[in-house]
């Protein structure tokens, strides 16, 4: 996949301006919504089970994030997903945390039961244990991962018959039919919180414009690290909080001349 095609997407993001219905964690609310608003796209944030249906049904996509999780939330993220199922909108599916504590494992693993998803997207232990393998998870965050990721993510892609997207210093997304590596980013992306979720709900931004998943995911993760790659520049060592602001900066900002100059994917089919 060239750069012109991420570029293409992109474009198509900034004129669709898709809904994305997130219900997602309560940490990074605000900051996926503004993500979202900078890149181009619609957020919404609608968790009560008496309008999910209704509100997923009309998005372009729906976002499931399991960051701060109950019950409720849980249910009313299968009734969003089934009436998106439904409805034909993409979802896309963020097991934060998911092998941290029995609940939050048997949770994702009964969302990934019961809803068709287009897209999980998670860090490798995070991928590792909702294929049904062992990957270390400290709190909510990664710790080691014993299976090379590439391989996770065929697995997961293979048992779930969905798009597997495990973000790493490389970014691997892997289908039955193709898979993508992207080399953009930057370590500083780790320091912020809810960088990754952000991620999860731009990948559901591309994936309303595009019915291929694969290619949505691979582009939302080329525009993501172009633009965490010019933040880092301007923000330079003035730290995560400098960087944040300018992250959300370069979301808008960027464009086909810097996806052209920067965008490193290689594709396999």
């Amino acid at each position: 996949m060239d750069h012109q095609t991420v570029s293409q997407l992109l474009a198509r993001v900034r004129q669709q301006s898709p809904l994305v219905h997130n219900i997602t964690n309560n940490v990074v609310t605000n900051f996926t919504a503004n993500g979202l608003l900078a890149l181009g796209a619609s957020p919404v944030m609608a968790y009560a089970q008496e309008e999910v249906a209704e509100m997923a049904r009309m998005a372009g996509a729906l976002v499931l994030n399991i960051g701060t999780l109950d019950a409720e939330k849980v249910t009313a993220m299968i009734i969003a997903g089934k009436a998106a199922n439904d409805a034909g909108v993409p979802v896309i599916f963020d097991p934060v945390g998911a092998g941290a504590t029995a609940y939050r494992t048997e949770a994702a693993s009964r969302i990934m039961s019961e809803v068709q998803v287009d897209v999980l997207r998670g860090n490798a232990a995070e991928v590792a244990n909702v294929a049904g393998k062992h990957g270390n998870i400290k709190g909510v965050d990664a710790g080691e991962s014993m299976e090379s990721p590439i391989e996770l993510a065929k697995e997961a892609a293979a048992k779930w018959k969905t798009t597997a997207v495990i973000t790493g210093e490389t970014d691997v997304i892997a289908s039955s039919d193709s898979l993508f590596l992207v080399r953009n980013g930057h370590p500083m992306l780790t320091k912020v919180t809810g960088t990754g979720c952000l991620f999860s709900a731009v990948i559901g931004a591309f994936c309303a414009v595009e019915q291929q998943a694969g290619k949505a995911a691979a582009s939302a993760a080329a525009v993501y690290g172009v633009a965490a790659e010019a933040a880092m520049t301007i923000s330079g060592e003035e730290g995560p909080g400098s960087f944040q602001v300018e992250f959300l900066n370069q979301l808008a900002k960027v464009g086909a001349e810097s996806i052209s100059a920067f965008v490193n994917i290689e594709t396999f089919n």
